[in-house]
């Protein structure tokens, strides 16, 4: 007979209140399958793990889901995303670098259960949620039929370089061009498992892509961010660091002309105004507006990113930087360019060469984009339906109330009233409220 570990119900609606279970969790837990099998009234999760482990389960709802967290997680080679009974889909990304989530897209809301037991070599951590093969969605009330739907952010990630394009080298060889790849698909991941918010890639193999059409692509998905991910290299090894930059005003200017010029521009220049010949300079101010707002939305988040890199990295600018880059031309999507580290630097070469290094970096820049959009969310997103659903963070080694404040843009003592805490001593692991800025 298997031996279970301590279970418990774990509920919770959008941010509420999220319980850590623990097994004494052992680094590097790997997540070797997983499982659904769907009955008359019920759906049963299961995941193979390597080992016992640290979780947390919580729901979100518009749309309906379930997030698992697993502290010090990985996926197994073998891994494939399951779905079945009320889990309509499976998701996987790391909203930190140490932890994995599992997100469940489901038919309708539930309250699950779990427990991890014994499983041959390892545990299987089990989660029960009410609903088996064909219960139909549920509306719970009149109000929410009124409920307008929310769409999620959308951020175009690009890989820079690619194809016949390989980028810089480092000492040992290793190209840019598959470095970034690398870590762009990290950094889509960490987004698709953010609540709120969805990724598209430029490109997702070893392909070569034209700079501007690089932008066309993310405007063509109507992205709301596009960011440019690279390596830098320099002749002087010892120079090291990560740069946010974003579009100079000269670069601005020059691409306004050049879209001003083209007459097949005319029909989307802002906003999908059509504009003719006579309406030469409306269109120069519709399109003055147009790249203002984005220049100023640009800068916001490039601070926001660069001020996440500066707490895995060193910084080699801590101001963000502007320049004439060809594509961070879009005149109405916000663009950066992060130039992740040093790829002529042997040391900076290793960690960008590393699946582990790459994942703290795409962690940075994710807790950036999270935080511009949390602190300005755009009207009728899943964010700004939300907006006042206090936000939560998990102590992570190190931490200190001051540095979490100072990440979140909030004060000190608002976090602590907020969590009604006596002292600045921190556990690892335990969930902090955050406070709205103000």
């Amino acid at each position: 007979m298997s031996r279970l570990v301590p279970s418990s119900y774990c509920q919770a609606i959008v941010a509420s209140v999220v319980f850590w279970f623990s097994g004494m969790s052992q680094a590097g837990v790997e997540v070797r399958s997983a499982d659904i099998e769907p009955t008359d009234s019920r759906t049963e999760i299961s995941f193979d793990l390597s080992s016992t482990c640290t979780y947390k389960v919580f729901s979100l709802d518009k749309p309906d889901r379930l997030v698992i967290d697993i502290a010090d997680g990985k996926l197994g080679p073998r891994f494939r995303p399951a779905e079945g009974g009320v889990v309509k889909t499976m998701r996987t990304g790391r909203p930190t670098a140490e932890s994995l989530r599992i997100v469940l897209d489901l038919e309708h809301s539930t309250r699950p259960r779990s427990f991890l037991k014994t499983g041959g070599s390892g545990r299987i951590l089990t989660i029960e949620l009410d609903g088996g093969k064909s219960r139909p969605r549920i509306v719970r009330s009149v109000r929410e039929l009124e409920t307008v739907d929310t769409r999620d952010i959308l951020v175009a990630i690009d890989a820079g370089h690619g194809g016949v394009d390989p980028g810089a080298s480092g000492p040992s060889g290793v190209r840019e061009k598959n470095v970034t790849l690398e870590l762009a698909k990290e950094l889509a991941a960490a987004i698709d498992a953010e609540p709120g918010m969805r990724a598209v890639l430029t490109r997702d193999r070893d392909v070569f892509i034209p700079l501007q059409k690089r932008y066309q692509i993310a405007r063509k998905a109507k992205a709301d961010l596009f960011v440019s991910i690279h390596a830098d290299a320099f002749g002087n090894r010892a120079a090291r660091g990560s740069s946010v930059f974003m579009l100079s005003r000269r670069g601005a200017s020059s691409e306004a002309a050049r879209w001003l010029a083209q007459k097949e521009n005319a029909a989307d220049l802002v906003g999908g105004v059509k504009l003719v010949e006579r309406d030469s300079s409306l269109a120069a101010v519709l399109l003055d507006l147009s790249q203002g707002a984005t220049l100023e939305a640009s800068q916001q988040v490039a601070n926001n990113v660069l001020r996440g890199l500066g707490k895995v990295n060193t910084l080699h600018k801590h101001e963000v930087q502007r320049a004439n880059f060809v594509v961070l031309r879009s005149p109405d999507v916000p663009s950066i360019l992060v130039e992740s580290a040093f790829l002529s630097n042997p040391e900076e070469e290793r960690k960008l060469n590393s699946a582990v290094e790459r994942r703290k970096l795409a962690a940075a820049v994710l807790t950036g984009i999270r935080d511009h959009f949390h602190a300005k969310p755009l009207p009728g997103t899943w964010i700004a339906a939300h907006r006042q659903t206090p936000r939560e963070h998990i102590v992570a080694p190190g931490e200190t109330l001051a540095v979490i404040a100072m990440r979140h843009g909030i004060t000190v003592t608002s976090l602590r009233q907020a969590n009604d805490l006596r002292s600045d001593d921190l556990r690892i692991g335990v969930v902090l409220r955050i406070p709205q800025q103000t």
